[in-house]
């Protein structure tokens, strides 16, 4: 029986080039499979979702552990090769689009773990768009370290920012380590992380609100360098309540001003300052699901 090709064995047969547009690096080296399996816990029983699947590497493992992979694959090219390969595995689910786009509620059975080494231009936006799945509780994932990194810093820190805030409000951190460039083809220019979190208990108004407090919290780092206030009284259509949003500038200020001592927060205070839980009681009172006689 002849051995089994090599993915990049396989890569070289089938004519596909890497396309760096798409943010292609493939997964090649089987050695880094082990460490995932463990890592994320796959067990007979788990519904798995895996974005960017490239040359199936990472997928045939997920098959032989798991219930159901549900794999987004954006690239034509390598949808053909993946069905080719797994097409006949009863497990296998092979889903054409673009992930950013992607309709997630429409996947049956539902994933409750997400596992994939992440296309770099889109990691940062899939997490986000990954938590509004409600059945999802981990997430096993190959990002950038700096995308690793923006997902959980600390308050006042450079990476601090929107992606930060909501990761931390509906996410704990379980275990992030380094992956060598020698697992991928072509080599990325930026180091890698598997990073590894877990869905908080489904409690406060964040895990409630997924869609309204994301808007609300990129509206207040949408102009870093101004203050928390400036940045809210300047916020898109549809973040501020309407009450608040026909206010004049003045008004708008005055209004936002007192929520703000109301969370007893300081009017000249900047987002990077504040830690997750004060932006969720803050979205939460300007909302006014929370008392507030201003």
């Amino acid at each position: 029986m002849a051995p089994k090709p090599t993915p990049l064995e396989r890569l070289r047969r089938s004519g596909i080039a890497p396309d760096r547009g798409l943010g292609q690096n493939f997964l090649i080296d089987p050695n880094i499979l082990g460490v995932i399996e463990r890592m994320a816990s796959l067990g007979a029983e788990d519904v798995v979702l895996e974005v960017g699947p490239g040359l199936g590497v990472l997928t045939e493992r997920l098959l032989d552990r798991c219930g159901a992979v549900h794999c987004v694959e954006l690239d034509r090219r390598l949808g053909k090769l993946l069905r080719d390969e797994f097409g006949s595995r009863p497990n296998f689910h092979l889903h054409r689009g673009d992930a950013v786009r992607f309709d997630f509620a429409s996947l049956a059975p539902p994933p409750v773990k997400f596992v994939a080494n992440l296309p770099y231009n889109v990691a940062a936006p899939l997490v986000m768009i990954s938590f509004e799945l409600p059945t999802l509780e981990l997430w096993c994932l190959m990002v950038q370290q700096e995308i690793a990194a923006r997902l959980f810093s600390a308050p006042g820190s450079a990476n601090y920012g929107g992606i930060s805030v909501m990761t931390q409000l509906l996410a704990e951190k379980i275990a992030a380590r380094p992956v060598p460039a020698t697992v991928f083809y072509p080599r990325p220019r930026v180091r890698s992380s598997l990073l590894v979190f877990r869905r908080r208990p489904r409690t406060g108004y964040a895990a409630a609100n997924i869609p309204a407090v994301k808007a609300f919290i990129y509206a207040c780092f949408s102009h870093r360098r101004k203050k928390l206030l400036n940045s809210l009284a300047d916020a898109e259509p549809g973040v501020l309540p309407p009450e608040i949003a026909a206010e004049p500038l003045a008004g708008r200020k005055r209004r936002l001003g007192a929520l703000l001592e109301a969370a007893g927060l300081d009017g000249g205070v900047r987002a990077q300052e504040l830690a997750p839980a004060q932006f969720e009681h803050l979205a939460e009172l300007v909302a006014g699901d929370v008392g507030c006689h201003c």
